[in-house]
Parts: C-alpha cells; structure tokens; sequence
C-alpha cells in the first residue's frame, strides 16, 4: 500500500537547494509525529529530522542548519529543505509517520507508514 506521494528530489549542484514534500494518501498527518530519514546505498537508514504534532523539531547533530522539517495539515503534507547541498547529503531520503504524537527518536519501527524514497543527487 503506498502511503505517501513523494516529491522533489533530484539532481543539484553542491551548495544549491531542494525542498522534498510528501502528501499522505492513506491517513491524516494531524496528530502524529513525523519524520525524514535517509539512506546511502549499502547503509542502514539514517535519521534526518522529526517534527512532533505540536510542530517541536529535532535534527540529527551532524544535519543541524542546513534541514528545516515543517509540515502542513491543511495540505496533509511533509516537507523538507535543504541548503547548501554536499555530496555526502546524495542518498534516498523518505518520510514516515508514527501512529502516536510524540515522536520517538530514530528507531525506524516506530514509524509504520513510509513513502518510497526520493533520491538526491548532488554534483561537486
């Protein structure tokens, strides 16, 4: 079942910008916390950014200041931007949401809905 339409990714030049957006398809966003992570082929996924009901925000250390997670519920969206892009930011990024309104930190089970993947792309 797809629970989410992704968009947004794409292939930039390092230092340019994207914004990912996710709309759900199967669920309402409100109410629950949301989260981006993302993975490097051959790597485990790797936490990005969580955002609670209540819009409070979390950011993987080594991410903080170039990722802005917001989300939308007017629009039942997730988004994501990202500046000053690096080679090291390429990777497929997903969204996912939990089933509770406070967010849970990185473990990926506890977020039961999550989209495909989008993948990034960044040049040097």
């Amino acid at each position: 079942q797809v629970h989410w339409v992704e968009s947004g990714g794409g292939s930039v030049q390092a230092g340019g910008s994207l914004r990912l957006s996710c709309t759900a398809s199967t669920f309402r966003t409100s109410g629950r916390c949301m989260a981006w992570f993302r993975q490097i082929p051959g790597k485990e996924h790797e936490g990005v950014a969580l955002i609670s009901n209540t819009a409070d925000t979390a950011y993987a250390n080594s991410l903080k200041g170039r990722f802005t997670i917001s989300r939308d519920e007017s629009k039942n969206t997730l988004n994501l931007q990202i500046n000053n892009l690096k080679p090291e930011d390429a990777a497929l990024y997903y969204c996912a949401a939990a089933d509770l309104p406070y967010c849970g930190g990185w473990r990926t089970s506890y977020y039961p809905y999550w989209g495909q993947g989008t993948r990034v792309t960044v040049s040097s």
